[in-house]
């Protein structure tokens, strides 16, 4: 078969191509041969193709996305926003911090393992763009059924894929989540998160400027895997009888991402380059077309100049090629040569695959016959946008008149004893160690804190103890009962996560994740949960810096919960001052801060005791969150707490539980004036948190809490070998501790 040239698609206009094999609409298609005034090339389709995916190009998505920059204003700490590879804020003393969340879900079920190292891969890659040394990973993670079959082969797989890939690099793994629910059985979400620090004259922006300027390519040879990898399959609904599409799924060596960190790092303390672009998604079709558009001129790229795994592939496999590993830099002719040798030093390919041009073309050559001829915008940043219909769903409101407030209660202090031992067991509330052991949450010696406390924290300056937090939230039951609250509630629990550790939160990322963008209810879903995002980012000052969206979590016509991923990142002046969750000293005072009422909808109770989905989940006040987070910044900082741990999942008496294992102390609670017991131990009010305190800060504390406005009562003091509820019932550690510590090992054994 001859080469499909720009010259040889001008002169056949009706050759036929697989458009629709690409996943392109007809009128898509249509749009594509308007631009470029002909038919596309294969190359050119293929481009277009990845690049118009929903998981490039957020057709679906934008409209609603568009108002966390309208709506949110950027803030002090703001350096650099949405729209490049990753969020960049100001932390101080001249230190710069970018973080970033992403989905790798469906490579993750098809191969767990390598879905799930190539997902962390990508987003380190991603934070390594900006300029910035990665410092530490995340990990927020859903499951279908715990007990399910086939949950034994994805997670352990997944797992093995974080840990693997993460400790090779040597990155702490510090926080993330493990949610077990069957309607993520098809489905499983693999977010991935990464935090990277800088100074801030080190930040490096994604663009192509200064025609003469070389295109580099360097690190990983490009090879067949991945093609229509995560940019295709990601934008598909699996069949219930499995996955519509099966392309290759990435394969990552984080030896080769390790030396290629250090070779980037040691290029950008040379100053050698003059833009730089990952290769994850849509791997040089995205490169080259997102540095061309957001430059100042056009591109010329020779492929057949590309370094290859395999000879034989096409020119359209090479462009779609996601082969992990890979950077494409801008460099100054000038600089050539020291970058290269730089490459040559860290036993790093590179090679020069073209330059930028004085026009406004991105130009592609194969053997020297043009094969790509785009106006490279178009290809980037000028996708299909689409208004898809949604409305409020027929179901809707009768989920939330089932109100869990109609469930059965436990009749007498022995139903209460049962149900705590029982919810502490489930998946959801179970020790997450078998997980989280398989991770290193403490190489690079400057974790401070890690899983299972609520927020990670890494020191990034050793002198001055300078430091950064990050948490990850999110709460599907209860998107599924009310999206716009749901997702309040998770940027609420992970705001409220970071300041419980003592950091000051400063700005979010987020991870999206929903269904079919076709299914009129799920995109009423996303419109209501962004919209509720955007409102409470405004009320909290927290500017979102980017992220991503992950549609098409559905298998057949059942979607998954809706399920939108907060992360928060705080800063943190000294992190000895820092907060952990542990109830570690006899005779401290227990307080419970915030206000608790009967909310019972989507909560850990109703779904652990009943089985049962329904109502509203609990309410926001996000004025009330804020307040909170001072109290606990405040009480961090000037030593009158010496544990914190926020209320959410589970209630007050998990959170009690996880405490007094954690710290090896019991407890001895009293039922506040106003409150039964059952309200007391199981209801997931937000803004709250139960801190312990030394003797010696309780009338200073209460003073603080007073003044402020917040209320607060206490519940008992830190004693003894068990959890005692005064009057009603008491369970030794060691009980919990084996109810607690034995669920995620008998599922997985």
């Amino acid at each position: 078969m001859s080469l499909d040239t720009v010259k040889h698609a001008a002169e056949t206009p009706d050759a036929e191509q697989p458009w629709k094999e690409l996943g392109l609409k007809e009128d898509e298609y249509a749009r594509i041969r308007e631009i470029l005034g002909r038919r596309p090339t294969g190359a050119e389709l293929a481009m277009y193709s990845v690049m118009w995916s929903e998981h490039c190009s957020y057709k679906s998505s934008k409209v609603h996305l568009k108002q966390f920059g309208e709506k949110v204003p950027a803030n002090d700490a703001m350096l650099v926003g949405i729209g490049e590879n990753a969020g960049v804020v100001d932390v101080g003393q001249g230190y710069a911090v970018t973080f970033k969340v992403e989905s790798h879900n469906h490579p993750s079920y098809i191969e767990p393992y390598q879905g799930a190292a190539t997902g962390i891969g990508g987003i380190v890659r991603d934070i390594l763009a900006m300029g910035a040394r990665p410092i530490a990973v995340v990990d927020p993670l859903r499951f279908g059924a715990a007990d399910h079959p086939d949950t034994k082969r994805v997670l352990p797989g997944v797992v093995a894929g974080i840990g693997g890939y993460g400790n090779c690099l040597g990155l702490p793994n510090i926080g993330g989540e493990v949610v077990f629910d069957a309607c993520y059985q098809g489905n499983p979400l693999v977010n991935a998160g990464c935090i990277g620090v800088m100074k801030h004259e080190d930040i490096h922006l994604a663009q192509a400027s200064g025609p003469g300027n070389k295109v580099i390519l360097y690190g990983a040879r490009t090879g067949g895997d991945g093609i229509g990898g995560v940019s295709v399959l990601a934008s598909e609904t699996f069949e219930s009888t499995g996955p519509a599409k099966r392309p290759a799924v990435q394969v990552g060596d984080p030896f080769q991402e390790k030396l290629l960190i250090e070779c980037t790092l040691e290029i950008f303390k040379e100053k050698l380059v003059a833009g730089i672009q990952d290769l994850g998604g849509a791997g040089l079709s995205c490169a080259t077309s997102e540095l061309a558009s957001a430059g100042s001129g056009g591109m010329r790229v020779e492929l057949d100049t590309v370094p290859l795994r395999d000879s034989s592939l096409s020119p359209e496999e090479i462009l779609m090629s996601e082969s992990q590993e890979r950077m494409c830099a801008i460099v100054e002719p000038q600089h050539v040569d020291r970058f290269l040798e730089i490459c040559e030093k860290w036993d790093v390919i590179a090679t020069v695959i073209g330059e930028v041009t004085e026009g406004s073309q991105l130009e592609i050559f194969w053997h020297g016959e043009q094969i790509v001829d785009v106006p490279p915008r178009s290809v980037a940043h000028e996708g299909p946008t689409y208004n898809r219909p949604y409305a409020r769903p027929s179901w809707q409101d009768a989920l939330q008149a089932d109100d869990a407030g109609k469930l059965a209660r436990p009749a007498n202090a022995a139903e209460l004893r049962e149900q705590v031992l029982k919810l502490v067991a489930s998946p959801n509330q179970a020790s997450k160690a078998w997980i989280t052991d398989q991770y290193d949450r403490f190489v690079q010696g400057n974790t401070v804190l890690a899983m299972p406390e609520d927020a990670g924290m890494v020191r990034i300056d050793a002198e001055t103890n300078l430091g950064v937090a990050m948490a990850t939230d999110g709460n599907g039951r209860y998107a599924k009962l009310d999206p716009y609250t749901g997702a309040q509630l998770a940027l609420a629990e992970s705001y409220r996560n970071v300041a419980a550790s003592g950091a000051k939160p400063l700005a979010i990322s987020d991870c999206l994740n929903f269904g079919s963008p076709e299914d009129p209810d799920v995109m009423w879903q996303f419109a209501e949960a962004t919209r509720g995002l955007a409102d409470g980012c405004l009320e909290l000052g927290t500017p979102v810096t980017g992220g991503n969206v992950s549609l098409y979590n559905q298998t057949g016509e059942t979607a998954i919960h809706p399920t939108p991923v907060v992360a928060v990142l705080g800063v943190i002046d000294d992190v000895t001052r820092r907060t952990p969750v542990a109830f570690a000293e006899e005779g401290q005072l227990l307080y419970l801060l915030g206000d608790t009422h009967e909310e019972f909808g989507g909560s850990a109770w109703s779904e652990v005791v009943h089985q049962h989905l329904g109502g509203l989940p609990p309410k926001v006040d996000l004025g009330r969150e804020k307040l909170l987070a001072e109290i606990l910044i405040s009480a961090s900082r000037d030593g009158m707490i010496d544990a914190a741990h926020d209320l959410s999942d589970g209630g007050l008496i998990q959170a009690v539980t996880e405490s007094c294992l954690r710290g090896g102390k019991g407890a001895r609670l009293v039922v506040p004036d106003g409150l039964d017991t059952f309200t007391f131990l199981f209801s997931e009010s937000a803004g709250r948190a139960v801190v312990s305190i030394p003797r010696s800060e309780e009338l200073r504390f209460n003073d603080m809490c007073g003044a402020r406005g917040l209320p607060v009562a206490r519940i008992g003091v830190v004693d003894g070998e068990e959890i005692e509820i005064q009057g009603e019932f008491s369970i030794p550690l060691s009980e919990l501790r084996t109810a607690h510590e034995a669920t995620i090992p008998a599922l997985l054994a």
